[in-house]
């Protein structure tokens, strides 16, 4: 079986990281996307407001789980038995970034492989950080998240300007 892990922070999730999920799954028999707790990131949502969204988004796909989880990428993927992590491209950089940790993944364990995927160039700006400064300054992200984030991130009292 094809298992495959997606990590990240998701704060909040993205049309950019629903896409990337949307065109992985016809290469894995499941795909688990895991939130990582990061000690160097202060999230503005809730492990459990991130996890929910995604239950939700996913919730008639039965081949996409999420999770959170702790420490090592690579120690995720032996617990959850992942051959394989996902990870999407924005940029060249973004490319360089992710090469060194795939790279230091591969050094941990040779049998984790890191199949990477370019982001549709609708999304290349689309980027949890940059959704954040606009959410912070009350401006309107609503283009830039799945309606069941729109509608939460709404119902939490986040004004968006039109």
């Amino acid at each position: 079986m094809r298992i495959c892990l997606f990590p990240g922070t998701f704060d909040p999730v993205t049309l950019g990281h629903t896409d990337i999920i949307d065109r992985a799954l016809p290469l894995f028999d499941k795909l688990v996307i895991g939130i990582g707790r990061n000690s160097n990131k202060q999230p503005m949502f809730t492990e459990e407001q991130r996890l929910q969204w995604l239950r939700d988004i996913y919730k008639d796909n039965n081949r996409v789980e999420a999770i959170v989880y702790d420490g090592l990428t690579v120690d995720c993927c032996k617990k959850i038995g992942a051959n394989f992590i996902l990870r999407g491209i924005r940029y060249v950089n973004d490319f360089e970034y992710e090469k060194a940790i795939a790279d230091m993944n591969r050094s941990i364990d040779e049998k984790v492989e890191t199949v990477f995927l370019t982001c549709l160039p609708k999304f290349t700006s689309v980027a949890s950080t940059l959704v954040r400064d606009v959410l912070r300054n009350n401006g309107n992200v609503s283009q830039f998240l799945p309606a069941v984030v729109n509608q939460s991130i709404s119902e939490q009292g986040y004004n968006f300007k039109r």
